[in-house]
């Protein structure tokens, strides 16, 4: 059931561009390290960072392995340690800049150092990673082609999000890189494609038929697809503000997760045949209208600061924090559905999941009864539960809602579940791309939500829709329950269901 790909074996230089920055310390070679630790990196591989930053190798391991967690059980703190030293001989550093071709040739020459004391293999792969903030992203990747591309084996591009602001830059970036870079050469990530849940979401789909066969417009009155932070922007509100928190989850995260619960059947398990079905039923989804959107942002309470307190935000910004967005799809399948989006930062819980209600019974029998739930938890906690109605027990025959719940953590006791960093890393150095973003499926996406990213940016010189002002910790915008309400969701009565509430780490 793996997507074939052209892995790649034997020698190998693994380089990460922007080494210095917080991706790389925090995601990028926590990740190695853990492939590194389990054995799934190639036998013959080196690690080079590469930043504008200037310092030695032994300062850059010191950075590079600083949010590498000890284990929790002190038995495998040995294994854990001898583990880090091996990882750490891996490392080294080359400082340059990113605009100029002798930062380049200056890591070339480090490249080929590293490959000379190898020995002569068959291949001379490499794989640059790119975890760079989008304004060097074209110039890194022509200064990457033009110096250090090999001639003696494979090479591949890892390119992170965000991949432009809107359709014209997406375009515009995707050209330049395409010059350059072969498709095929090029690995987008969208991290969310690399979770356990979502990559879970095809064996739940098309290996149960129990679950394909209601999954359409007959059995389903809605679908809610929810991102929830417990935090604000903490200091990096400049950032977010260029950006908003459509384009930071919704437009990629939040519709990655919708293409693959709903496209249909693929041919095969290869990386094309999947990735066409998630571009026909992408296709599938006119532009967000601004009558089916609410927009919110973050005020002050109980102490913690408003969005607008943060001092790297521009006074008086309209960026919204919060976003619900209603999408359709216009095909057989999902034709009159509504598919909710809400993702929001400063709420009063951490999660992302997808619920899948269903519609009402429509026997007489039973009056104002719960509706049946399929609830795809991504994080925390990965869990699939089904909310069912039972009989309650006793000696009336009265129907409250139940679960049947499979929790990951309980289920799976004696398997780790990898982390999407460590999932897509390895997928790439294997050339499976099936859960990587393709240039037409980037191009569709932007389709979607351009309209309505320019209606809220003011582009075509409109008043800039004001959000919705929320108190920090609370549930979003008062109007959000309303909102879903709408588009025919409808919450289960407080009083006959607790709900599982949650929460999350600031690193979603």
């Amino acid at each position: 059931m793996e997507a074939l790909g052209d892995a790649f074996v034997g020698e190998m230089v693994f380089v990460v561009l922007g080494a210095s920055g917080d991706l790389a310390k925090k995601k990028t070679f926590p990740a190695l390290f853990t492939l590194f630790r389990q054995g799934h990196l190639p036998k013959d591989i080196h690690i080079v960072g590469y930043a504008r930053t200037k310092m030695d190798d032994e300062e850059f391991k010191k950075r590079a392995t600083s949010y590498i967690k000890p284990p929790k059980n002190k038995e495998h703190e040995a294994e854990f340690e001898k583990a880090l030293a091996g990882f750490k001989d891996i490392l080294s550093y080359v400082s340059g800049p990113y605009d100029e071709d002798s930062g380049y040739q200056g890591l070339e020459k480090h490249l080929r150092e590293i490959e000379d004391k190898r020995g002569k293999g068959e291949k001379r792969n490499r794989i640059f990673y790119m975890a760079l903030p989008p304004s060097v992203f074209t110039e890194a990747a022509a200064g990457l082609k033009k110096n250090n591309y090999s001639t003696e084996g494979g090479n591949r591009l890892i390119v992170e999000k965000p991949f432009g602001k809107d359709l014209e830059s997406c375009r515009e970036m995707m050209s330049a890189l395409k010059a350059e870079w072969s498709e095929s050469e090029t690995y987008r990530i969208d991290h969310y494609l690399g979770k356990e849940m979502v990559k879970n979401l095809l064996v739940l789909r098309f290996g149960n038929i129990v679950l394909d066969a209601v999954l359409n417009k007959f059995a389903v009155s809605n679908v809610q697809i929810t991102f929830k932070e417990p935090f604000g922007t903490e200091g990096r509100g400049g950032y977010f503000d260029e950006f908003g928190i459509i384009r930071d989850v919704c437009q990629n995260h939040l519709l990655q997760a919708l293409s693959v619960l709903t496209m249909e059947r693929p041919v095969s398990f290869s990386a094309e045949d999947i990735r066409d079905e998630k571009v026909k039923v992408l296709r599938a989804i006119p532009p967000i209208k601004p009558q089916d959107t609410l927009l919110g942002q973050y005020v002050a309470a109980d102490g913690k600061p408003g969005y607008l307190d943060d001092d790297t935000v521009p006074k008086g910004s309209t960026c919204p924090t919060f976003a619900a967005l209603t999408l359709f799809i216009n095909n057989p399948r999902w034709e009159g559905v509504p598919f909710i989006m809400k993702a929001g930062k400063a709420l009063n819980e951490g999660k992302v999941e997808i619920r899948v209600q269903f519609k009402d019974v429509t026997s007489g029998i039973f009056t104002d009864i719960a509706r049946d739930e399929l609830v795809i938890r991504i994080q925390p906690d990965e869990a699939v539960y089904l909310k069912l109605n039972s009989k309650l027990p006793g000696l009336i025959t009265k129907a409250v809602p139940t679960e049947l719940n499979l929790n990951y953590a309980e289920r799976f006791t004696d398997v780790e579940v990898p982390q999407a960093y460590e999932a897509l890393i390895l997928d790439a150095i294997k050339g499976d791309r099936s859960n990587f973003v393709r240039d037409d499926e980037l191009d569709v996406a932007w389709k979607i939500f351009t309209p309505i990213l320019h209606w809220i940016d003011g582009v075509d010189g409109g008043e800039k829709p004001k959000p919705e002002p929320y108190p920090y910790g609370s549930r979003g915008p008062a109007d959000s329950a309303a909102f879903s309400a709408r588009y025919g969701y409808r919450r289960t009565d407080e009083g006959a269901y607790t709900w599982p509430v949650t929460s999350v780490a600031a690193n979603l």
